[in-house]
């Protein structure tokens, strides 16, 4: 007997599980058992960020509204003729300023350095020292501040304006009555009355008929060099008191009166003194009583603007 193996029956062996698959998804394409689709990470590169040109789960974003506009030549010709609006604006309006703001008239007024404000600041307090008052000119043009101690000026007009508001400020404080509106109402004060002077001026020269080249701007800074005066007499007011306000008030009012006698007459008698002989004698001492009432004017509007601020 010869034993012999045999192999055992298919159904009798035990059935193993079958492993279940799952599908992986690719990168690109969606989870088929996903309901939903995950916008987080649409979320976390912020709006307006555009998806590859495989990614189906967005569109492309199309280009902005911005740079359409800019690309259709229709926009660049209403932009190239706002441009030339805007410049051609700005050309009439640089041609035209000068009959408002006389922009290079100011300037020539401005046109100082240390060595004339240093010389015209000894002119307004020395005046009696001074001989030639004439203004040089340039071809038939006044030569700039800088080289004529004579020629008016608004560099020292302003920044005596200026000064006159702190100094009273400071006056006020000294003595406990300071307030803003005080100050406002003292700056406004000056400054109204600068106003008054010039128009007054003004109407004089024009019922007087009277043939000068000074101008509104020239009567400006011949009425703003009080202003160095009322500072130097509040300044000894509050070191020295009442005693040192009257004194050095009292100097620089006579040396505003003879300062302006002597500049005035060369402006508002330029036609008698052209000819050599006076055009009319009437006339002529209604020129001469003018200059003396705005000389004589200065002084008294010097201590009505500074008499209450020392005590």
């Amino acid at each position: 007997w010869s034993p012999t193996w045999t192999a055992p029956a298919a159904s009798s062996l035990p059935s193993l599980p079958t492993p279940h698959l799952i599908p992986v998804s690719q990168p690109g394409m969606a989870d088929p058992h996903q309901l939903f689709d995950d916008t987080s990470s649409a979320q976390s590169r912020g709006y307006g960020a555009q998806r590859a040109p495989g990614d189906l789960s967005y569109p492309a974003a199309s280009a902005t509204p911005q740079a359409a506009f800019l690309a259709d030549p229709v926009s660049n010709m209403a932009m190239a003729y706002g441009s030339s609006l805007a410049a051609q604006g700005k050309e009439l309006v640089d041609k035209n300023i000068d009959r408002f703001i006389p922009v290079t008239k100011l300037k020539y007024y401005f046109a100082v350095d240390t060595m004339y404000v240093g010389r015209k600041l000894g002119l307004l307090f020395f005046p009696y020292l001074h001989q030639d008052w004439e203004v040089q000119y340039q071809q038939d043009t006044p030569v700039a501040p800088r080289f004529d101690v004579n020629a008016p000026d608004l560099y020292i007009p302003a920044m005596a304006f200026i000064t006159y508001v702190l100094v009273a400020g400071l006056a006020l404080g000294t003595q406990d009555r300071f307030s803003p509106d005080l100050l406002g109402l003292q700056a406004s004060s000056a400054l109204a009355w600068l106003t008054l002077e010039v128009l007054a001026i003004l109407l004089s020269l024009y019922l007087v008929t009277v043939n000068t080249d000074l101008t509104t701007i020239d009567l400006v800074a011949f009425l703003g060099y009080k202003y160095v005066g009322m500072i130097g007499g509040v300044l000894m007011g509050l070191l020295f008191g009442k005693i040192g306000y009257y004194l050095v008030l009292g100097w620089c009012c006579v040396s505003i009166f003879v300062f302006m006698i002597r500049t005035l007459r060369l402006k508002i008698l330029a036609e008698a003194a052209a000819e050599g002989v006076p055009v009319r004698e009437a006339r002529n001492q209604l020129r001469m009583y003018l200059t003396m009432a705005v000389a004589a004017a200065q002084p008294l509007l010097m201590y009505w603007l500074t008499f209450h601020l020392v005590r």
